[in-house]
């Protein structure tokens, strides 16, 4: 049986009050005691004053490369929970490609603007715009649950992985000694790598055992970069075999395993340079913030015999001793942006083609809004519900989970989350 995230709740004071459960939720904008004060996330807002102090919460965090975990704990109860999905890579693109248009510019018998000279100087602490996007959006969401809920401490997952004890195994010291999460970061690390599932024949949901390439019996060494995941059958039929010759009737398997291990750590690079950022500017909320490292969450997932995801990563991050679950269906949030400031449409060979309005409100909606189109008449009739595009003509189209719907008035739309950045699901 599915079960829906609670339902937030605000007074009439907007001060945020214990979380409800939808069905209470339900009932009291039924009786007309509350009124929806938000819909992503779904917030209520009495019609009193409520004087008794709520129950804290704590958030959770377990920041990821391309998908950030959120939790909300209240007790040994999991309320409710989502998945943040950056949009990074995306930016980097567009910033590669307007690169090259300007590149390409520059190389043309073109007017353009001559690049300053050495005045560009990087603040301390400056990230690249896809990794500050990161931080940014993850601050986002805390600050707006802080307003929502009533939060009184946060835990972050500080440490995803050890680089310096995944490509040196050897390094030693007290935070390394033998104990319970011995080898946790490194499996982790290659569960991710090797998209969990076994290198040679590819099985998935089955106990893995960490595998070496090249044997050590022959000189081969513990760097990630010689390591692999294998169900038990794949390793004993290796043995201390040379992975060439073990594969020699597959070389395209070969190749792409090969390929595979001298993969960078670009998402642990990533995840490990935005950390701190995070942390410091968590830390100017002013509430108590405290880290763990995802050893330690992997540790306690593994313990409670939780399914992998990043919500209920979140969930585990930090010191637990036992979890109560009460949402399965987390809200999965899409960083989409805000638009662009470009006034100038291009082709794919960077040549102006259309001039593009500093207008972007018509008839009352902006491209991005959630409406809800009752269409009474004409060869469109019938109830359109997703993310709208505007027109100046107040024609406008319904992005919906069908496909778009092109050709719906203005006069039919009603507007039901205005445009902030994300998309969402379920």
């Amino acid at each position: 049986m599915s079960k829906q995230n609670y339902v937030l709740v605000l007074d009439q004071h907007k001060k945020p009050l214990s979380p409800c459960r939808p069905v209470t939720a339900r009932k009291l904008l039924k009786a007309k005691k509350a009124a929806v004060f938000r819909l992503f996330p779904f917030t209520i807002i009495l019609r009193k004053v409520v004087e008794e102090t709520p129950e804290p919460i704590t958030i959770k965090l377990d920041p990821g490369s391309k998908t950030t975990g959120i939790a909300l704990i209240q007790g040994e109860k999991v309320v409710w929970g989502a998945e943040l999905t950056h949009r990074g890579q995306k930016i980097k693109a567009s910033l590669e490609s307007r690169r090259s248009l300007r590149r390409d510019r520059r190389n043309r018998k073109t007017r353009y603007r001559q690049p300053r000279f050495l005045n560009r100087t990087r603040q301390k602490g400056w990230l690249a715009p896809s990794l500050q996007h990161r931080v940014e959006t993850t601050l986002t969401w805390v600050r707006k649950l802080i307003k929502l809920t009533p939060i009184n401490s946060i835990v972050q997952e500080l440490v995803r992985f050890d680089l310096q004890k995944l490509e040196n195994p050897e390094v030693s010291g007290i935070e390394y000694q033998q104990g319970q999460l011995v080898g946790y970061e490194v499996r982790e690390y290659l569960l991710e790598k090797w998209d969990r599932k076994c290198a040679y024949c590819g099985v998935k949901n089955v106990p893995f055992e960490v595998e070496h390439i090249h044997p050590k019996s022959k000189g081969g060494t513990n760097r990630i970069s010689n390591l692999a995941i294998a169900c038990h059958n794949c390793n004993q039929d290796k043995g201390n075999r040379d992975i060439r010759d073990f594969l020699s009737g597959k070389p395209d398997l070969l190749n792409r395993i090969l390929k595979q291990a001298k993969s960078s750590l670009k998402d642990a690079t990533a995840v490990n340079s935005t950390r701190w950022s995070l942390f410091n500017q968590l830390k100017e909320t002013s509430l108590p913030i405290s880290t763990s490292s995802g050893g330690l969450t992997k540790f306690n997932r593994t313990r409670l015999n939780l399914p992998k995801s990043h919500w209920l990563d979140a969930a585990c991050v930090g010191k637990v001793e036992t979890l109560k679950i009460l949402t399965n269906k987390p809200l999965l949030i899409q960083a989409t942006g805000r638009g662009t400031r470009q006034m100038c449409g291009t082709d794919k060979y960077g040549f102006p083609t259309r001039h593009r309005s500093r207008t972007q409100i018509h008839k009352g909606f902006q491209t991005g809004d959630l409406v809800k189109a009752f269409v009474t008449k004409g060869k469109k009739i019938g109830c359109y519900l997703g993310r709208v595009l505007c027109r100046a003509s107040g024609s406008f189209d319904i992005a919906t989970q069908n496909g778009r719907v092109a050709g719906i008035s203005h006069k039919y739309c009603q507007s039901i989350h205005k445009k902030d950045g994300y998309s969402y699901g379920f």
